[in-house]
């Protein structure tokens, strides 16, 4: 039987479903049938990274390790916009002078478009009676902009943001 060590060796090719193995490698698609593992780690042994590992656990499995390129710091995929509380604030100072629409509090933000964490924190302001619709009407209007409270003033001039009562 083929353990996880001979994988790493000269071996014999016992395909699960010969009827497919045949014409995919008569197609082109496998170039020799008991070379993949091996070929495997010849391309990564090339590329410079470390061995793959191979596990058998509900299935078979194949870890290969990257290496980041030289140079390169690793960053998460997508950079927080900032902690809700300094959102909050800078949401607030951004109506500060006159309302605005949440495309205008974006672009404000330095965002090309309306971010979720902006709709999170606009619904909780808007929550928390620290600002409110210009047109309460029509929440959902086009036109719809946002200015601060007398509760948001009094939050902005204390400094904390959106922490008012």
């Amino acid at each position: 039987s083929l353990t996880l060590e001979k994988l790493r060796q000269a071996h014999g090719s016992v395909p699960k479903n010969p009827l497919l193995a045949e014409p995919m490698y008569l197609a082109g698609y496998i170039e020799r049938m008991g070379t993949g593992t091996r070929d495997m780690i010849r391309r990564c042994t090339e590329a410079g990274l470390p061995e793959p590992e191979f596990a058998v656990s509900d299935g078979f499995q194949t870890i290969i390790r990257r290496t980041l390129a030289p140079g390169r710091v690793s960053q998460p995929e997508s950079q927080p916009e900032s902690q809700p509380e300094s959102l909050e604030t800078r949401v607030l100072r951004l109506l500060e002078d006159e309302p605005k629409s949440k495309a205008e509090l974006s672009r404000g933000l330095g965002q090309k478009e309306i971010s979720g964490q902006l709709n999170k924190v606009v619904r909780q302001l808007l929550a928390d009676r620290t600002i409110e619709y210009t047109i309460p009407e029509k929440p959902s209007s086009r036109h719809q902009k946002y200015r601060l409270t007398g509760q948001g003033q009094a939050a902005l001039a204390k400094g904390s943001g959106g922490d008012a009562p």
